[in-house]
């Protein structure tokens, strides 16, 4: 039996190409509901009646710029507008998202993560230490994928992104009967969401990206 059987075996399966770009990544099973949630609602966009409003909700989703963010470093702004990143807004709220700080390599280590959007294409960029070095690249997924109907005939864009501390992790891991992580949590995970639908959570173990728990 080879590594990967091993982790099947207890609840684990790779992600594919659509959900996550990073080296390697381990998925837990519920983990695996936002990415299949998305892969579903691909053809939505092309034969729902609504594809119209929905087209409009795309253009009209809010983008600001990294400059626009007193909590992120210059060096940081300059490396975001050298790539061409804008930074997508949830809807329905005046307060400033989707730029999270935590401590996601290390207990410590002061860390940066920042929802990258491009050519209506999100990517969460991890900005180890603030650097603009080398940062983590993982979950790029279409902008317009996050459109909901808000209710009242809104729709509006809802990915957001936050930290979650260890003890969260494993309470939602118990919550869900889900598997526990294998190995000792000694920092804080990256929650991804689609606001009232599904979500999962990266946690950065060893040199790689694993996806620990999930909620739907």
């Amino acid at each position: 039996m080879d590594a990967g059987d091993d982790r099947r075996k207890r609840g684990y399966a790779r992600a594919d190409e659509w959900a996550i770009v990073a080296d390697r990544i381990t998925m837990t099973k519920a983990g695996s509901h936002l990415a299949l949630l998305i892969l579903l609602s691909r053809p939505f966009f092309s034969q729902s009646p609504y594809a119209q409003q929905f087209a409009e909700a795309e253009r009209q989703i809010v983008r600001l710029p990294p400059t626009g963010f007193p909590e992120i470093p210059r060096n940081v702004v300059q490396e975001l507008n050298h790539r061409g990143c804008t930074i997508p807004q949830k809807a329905f709220t005046k307060k400033r998202n989707n730029v999270i700080q935590g401590e996601f390599a290390r207990p410590g280590q002061k860390d940066l993560a920042v929802l990258c959007s491009v050519r209506g294409m999100s990517t969460i960029l991890v900005f180890w230490r603030k650097s603009e070095k080398d940062p983590a690249a993982i979950a790029p997924m279409e902008d317009r994928i996050f459109l909901q109907d808000m209710g009242g005939g809104k729709i509006g864009f809802s990915r957001d992104i936050s930290p979650m501390g260890k003890d969260a992790i494993l309470h939602l891991c118990r919550v869900k009967d889900e598997p526990v992580p294998l190995f000792l949590l000694t920092h804080q995970g990256l929650d991804d969401a689609f606001i009232g639908k599904a979500s999962q959570t990266y946690y950065f173990h060893k040199g790689k990206w694993l996806i620990v728990t999930g909620s739907d």
